[in-house]
C-alpha cells in the first residue's frame, strides 16, 4: 500500500546528519510500495536544497544529484489536490495549529486514506490523533 510521504522524509535520504531509522525504512517501503505526495513537495524540495546551497552545506552538483535520485524514485504527484480540496488545508491547519503547507500532507492522507511518513512533530501529532502516521515495522527498521 502507498504511503503519503513529506519533504522531510524524503531530505533525510539525502542528508547524512538527518538520516535516521525511520527515514531509512520509509525509503525502503516507498522503493517496494511507491509514495504519494501533494504539488507542493516539488517545490517544498527545492527550497530546501536551494536553502542548503546558501548556508554552504551541499554544493549545487549536489543538488542536482539528490533531484535525481528523488526523480527517480516511484513517487506520484497528486495533481487533483489543487482542483479539489481547496480549503481543506486551511480548516486541518486550523484544527491541529499546522501550517497550511504541512496540512497539505494530512489533507492528502486522509483524502485517500493513506498512512503519512513524516518527521515533523507538529504533522506526526496530528496524524497520529487521525490514526494516519506511519511507523515501520520492527521488520522494515532492519
Amino acid at each position: 500500500m502507498s504511503i503519503v510521504i513529506d519533504a522531510s522524509i524524503a531530505i533525510a535520504w539525502s542528508f547524512p546528519d538527518e538520516r535516521d531509522a525511520e527515514s531509512v525504512a520509509a525509503g525502503r517501503y516507498v522503493l517496494r510500495e511507491r509514495a504519494l505526495v501533494p504539488v507542493l513537495w516539488r517545490w517544498e524540495i527545492q527550497n530546501v536544497l536551494r536553502n542548503a546551497e546558501r548556508r554552504g552545506r551541499i554544493a549545487e552538483d549536489a543538488t542536482s544529484r539528490i533531484l535525481r535520485s528523488l526523480a527517480a524514485m516511484p513517487l506520484s504527484v497528486d495533481a487533483t489536490s489543487t482542483e479539489v480540496t481547496f480549503g481543506a488545508e486551511l480548516a486541518l491547519a486550523r484544527r491541529f495549529a499546522l501550517t497550511v503547507y504541512d496540512a497539505a500532507y494530512l489533507e492528502l492522507a486522509v483524502r485517500r486514506g493513506m498512512l503519512l511518513a513524516t518527521k515533523d512533530a507538529a504533522l506526526r501529532a496530528a496524524a497520529a490523533q487521525l490514526d494516519l502516521l506511519w511507523k515501520p515495522s520492527v521488520e522494515q527498521r532492519d
